[in-house]
């Protein structure tokens, strides 16, 4: 069947503009839709096309989201303190 468009109920339920062609309406360059907070990219902005630009659309749109969450606070990162013990434990031989 194939891609049918991005799932109504969503677009319902948090009351998100629409294109023409029913995909979730968002701002060019940041993805922000017309819901504060909330974001749109790939499939359900621009329909679907290759998964080369759903992979662009959704680096771009973390950058996006990174830059909405630290809006008021530039320096947000700089209170991020690393574990000294690291995600990944080291596997013995």
């Amino acid at each position: 069947m194939g891609f049918l468009g991005p799932e109504a109920t969503i677009a319902e339920k948090l009351g998100l503009e629409k294109d023409n062609r029913s995909n979730f309406k968002a701002q060019f360059g940041n993805f922000a839709t017309s819901v504060d907070g909330v974001f749109a990219a790939g499939d359900c902005r621009r329909g679907q096309s290759l998964v080369v630009w759903a992979i662009t659309e959704g680096r771009q749109v973390a950058a996006a989201v990174d830059t909405y969450l630290s809006r008021n606070d530039p320096n947000a990162a700089e209170d991020i303190t690393p574990s000294g013990a690291g995600l990944v434990q080291p596997v013995a031989a």
